[in-house]
C-alpha cells in the first residue's frame, strides 16, 4: 500500500485490524505525530500511558515495547523505530494550550480538536481523548523532574512501526504546536501493511 499523507496541523482517523502493521513516517523531519488507539469492539478501552509505564517499566518506549490499554490489554507493539525518541507524558495540544503557551500566536484547535473531529465518526467524544503517544516528540526530563519540549531529533524519512494486537480505531495527527515541531508545521505520512 502506498503512503497516505496527513497535511500539516490536521488529523486522520481509520481502522487498523488485528495483525496489521501501522508505520508512521516523518517525511520531512522534525515533526510530531500524536497517536491514539481505541478498541474497535468497545471504544471505552483506550491507550493508557499509566498502564504502559507500569507494565513496560520505562518512559522511554522504543522497539520491543508494547502500548497498553486502560484495561491492561496490549493494543500495539513497536516493531521498528528509527528515531528512539518519543513522548507519552504530555497531552494533545488544544485551544487552551495555545492560549497558555503561545499568547502571541492565533489560537488553534490543536491536536486535541483535530483528533476530536477525526474520531467523531466512531462516536468518540472529546472527553474520551487521553494522553496520546507522541511519535517523534522530544520531551527531556531533568534530574529535578522538570519537563521541557524541544525540537524532535527525527530526520526526513524516519519512521515508527506498530503491530496491532486487536481491531483498533486509530487517530493520528501532524502536530500543531510550535515548540513540538521546532516552530514549523509539516505533514505526517502513514502506511498500513498486512
Amino acid at each position: 500500500m502506498s503512503d497516505l499523507r496527513i497535511p500539516p496541523r490536521s488529523a486522520a482517523g481509520f481502522e487498523l485490524k488485528a495483525g496489521q502493521l501501522l508505520t508512521v513516517i516523518d517525511p520531512e523531519g522534525i515533526q510530531v505525530a500524536d497517536l491514539l488507539a481505541y478498541s474497535l469492539a468497545d471504544p471505552r478501552e483506550v491507550i493508557s500511558n499509566g498502564r504502559t509505564f507500569d507494565y513496560e517499566e520505562t518512559i522511554r518506549l522504543t522497539t520491543g515495547n508494547r502500548l497498553w490499554s486502560n484495561r491492561s490489554n496490549v493494543l500495539l507493539t513497536i516493531e521498528a523505530d528509527t528515531v528512539g525518541c518519543h513522548d507519552f507524558l504530555l497531552t494533545p495540544c488544544s485551544e487552551a494550550t495555545f492560549r497558555h503557551f503561545y499568547p502571541e500566536h492565533p489560537v488553534h484547535r490543536g491536536c486535541f480538536g483535530n483528533l476530536a473531529e477525526a474520531l467523531a465518526p466512531w462516536g468518540i467524544e472529546p472527553d474520551a481523548i487521553p494522553v496520546a503517544f507522541n511519535c517523534f516528540m522530544n520531551v527531556p526530563v531533568d534530574s529535578d523532574g522538570k519537563v521541557s519540549v524541544i525540537p524532535p531529533v527525527s530526520k526526513a524519512g524516519d519512521s515508527l512501526s506498530l503491530r496491532a494486537h486487536q481491531d483498533l480505531i486509530i487517530g493520528i495527527t501532524a502536530c500543531s504546536a510550535y515548540a513540538s515541531n521546532g516552530g514549523s508545521f509539516k505533514p505526517i505520512d502513514y502506511r498500513i501493511d498486512s
